[in-house]
Formats: structure tokens, sequence, C-alpha cells
């Protein structure tokens, strides 16, 4: 009986940590907001350190186009800063804010689907200018750089690219960014059933692309995964 009784006292202690962090999270997203709505500087400089990495590495890999997501981003954070008055918080901050990059990427997708591919480039790109990744700061490797090597990180980029972009998408923010299902739900504005659906799809057609390019490098095996 006391063996159960410590278990609960456990599982509790390990909830009550869940609440306050996600608490305390809620708290420094409350007041991001509050400076951001006030126009102060510094709210706005924390915004840019908090979220131009994962913000540029999102829309990078849902493009899979260095030359234009630089311009993606920095209207991400245009939105972002025009339309913070209208957040009500109805989902987190960051969840809003990967909404907008989404949206953003997807729009300069089509546009480039319906326009760029018509046009023929006549002048070269601008030389000695430092390109947008480079600017930015580096908040160390995330678990998905420590997890793979160059070479499987590169061969896992390369496969990604040639997804399906509505798998791509969902795969991207389940599988690298961490988000929870409900929280790409709200992301995508679609409803958990189908986050799960094309989870699972973009994963099979993931595993199918990898399996054909690794035939010659039996050294990586591929661990099935299920949408829990």
């Amino acid at each position: 009986m006391a063996n159960h009784t410590i278990r609960l006292d456990c599982d509790s202690y390990f909830d009550s940590v869940g609440v306050s962090a996600s608490l305390d999270l809620q708290a420094q997203d409350y007041h991001l907001l509050e400076g951001l709505r006030e126009g102060s500087d510094r709210a706005y400089e924390q915004l840019v350190l908090q979220y131009q990495t994962p913000v540029y590495n999102l829309v990078a890999r849902l493009l899979n186009d260095p030359t234009e997501t630089a311009d993606v981003v920095q209207e991400v954070f245009l939105k972002v800063f025009r339309s913070v008055g209208s957040f009500r918080g109805q989902s987190s901050l960051k969840t809003w804010i990967y909404r907008i990059a989404v949206n953003e990427a997807h729009n300069q997708r089509r546009w480039f689907t319906r326009h760029k591919r018509q046009e023929v480039g006549l002048e070269a790109e601008e030389e000695g200018l430092p390109s947008y990744s480079e600017c930015l700061s580096d908040h160390g490797r995330s678990p998905y750089d420590i997890a793979v090597g160059a070479e499987t990180h590169q061969l896992i980029e390369e496969a990604l690219a040639q997804l399906n972009p509505t798998f791509r998408t969902a795969v991207i923010l389940r599988d690298i960014e961490d988000l929870s299902y409900e929280e790409i739900a709200e992301v995508l504005q679609i409803s958990l059933g189908t986050v799960k659906s094309r989870i699972l799809r973009g994963r099979e057609a993931l595993r199918k692309i990898l399996t054909e390019r690794l035939e010659m490098a039996p050294t990586m095996q591929l661990t099935p995964q299920h949408a829990d």
C-alpha cells in the first residue's frame, strides 16, 4: 500500500511541476505581449531573440529555398508586430507565431508556383553580403541535430523536401519542432484526427524515400513511429 502511495505522490509531484512550468511560460508570454502592445523596444528585441532561429529554421524547411527564406521570415515578424494588438491569447504565443510562419511560407510557395518559375533570372546575386542565417545567433544544437550525424541529417532534409507540402508541414512541426498534436491542430487550423493522419502518411512517405536512398548506406536503420 505504501508503494502505491509513494508512486501516486511522485505522479502528483511531476504533474505539479509540469503545471508550474506551463504557468511560468504563460506568465512570460503575458509580460512579453504586454511589452509589445506598449511598443517596448526591449520587448521587440526579446521576441526576435527568442523566435528568430526557430522561425527561420521552420520556414527554411517548408520552402526549401534559402534565397526566399529571409524575406519570408522578415514578413512573419512584421505581421507579428502589426497584429499583436489583436492577439487575444486563445493559443500560446509560440503557436500563434508558428501559424503566421506556416501561412507565410505557404503563400510564398503558391506565389512561386504561379509566377517565379515563369521568370528567367538575368542578374547574378550580389556577392559579399551576409545571409540572414549568418546573422542569427547560435543557441546551441537542437535534439534533432544531436540525434543524427551530419550525413544522415542531410539525407533527411533532402527527403523532407520531396514530401507533399501538406504532409511535410505536419511532420516538421511534430518531429523536428516537437509541437504537440493539439498545438499543430491550432497552427494548421485543422482537426486533431487530420493532424495524426497527415503525420502518419508523411512519416510513411518519408520512410519510403529514405529506404530507397539508404540502400547504399546500410549502417543507418529507420525505426517506425506512430502517431499516438
